[in-house]
Parts: C-alpha cells; structure tokens; sequence
C-alpha cells in the first residue's frame, strides 16, 4: 500500500489545499505504480501544533517564519 506523509505547520493550508495535497499525491502513484496503485493509496496530512517543529535545532513558529493563517474565506 502506497503511503504518504505530509507534515504542516497548524492552520496554514485551507482545506481545499489539503484535499489537492491527498489527490496529487495519489495521482503521483497512480503514474509511478499504475491504476492499481489508487484504491490502496494512503495519505495523510499532519497538522503540528505552532512551535511544535523545529529545522537545524531551532523550534520555528509562524511569527518567527513571518508566515500567516488562512482566513476563513480560504485567504492567506
């Protein structure tokens, strides 16, 4: 079973950018592996909380990447 994991930071995709993230990368093994691939394809996307990730030993934060959340409308 094809597997995939994405881990994001909280809140900052809509959740039509999750649903393209899950169908893009199923189509990714549909091409790599053929239509067989699809019914058995699992993907997850990983919300982690604010300050809950760090790279090269720093714990990074939205306001530290100067980064904002979607609205509600879907807007960043």
């Amino acid at each position: 079973m094809p597997f995939a994991n994405f881990k994001v930071p909280e809140k900052t995709l809509t959740q039509k950018q999750k649903e393209e993230i899950v169908t893009r990368a199923t189509e990714l093994y549909v091409e790599i592996y053929g239509e067989r691939a699809r019914a058995t394809t699992m993907v997850l996307v990983e919300e982690v909380a604010d300050g809950g990730w760090g790279i090269g030993g720093s714990v990074l934060t939205l306001a530290v990447l100067g980064e904002a959340a979607p609205t509600a409308d879907g807007g960043a």
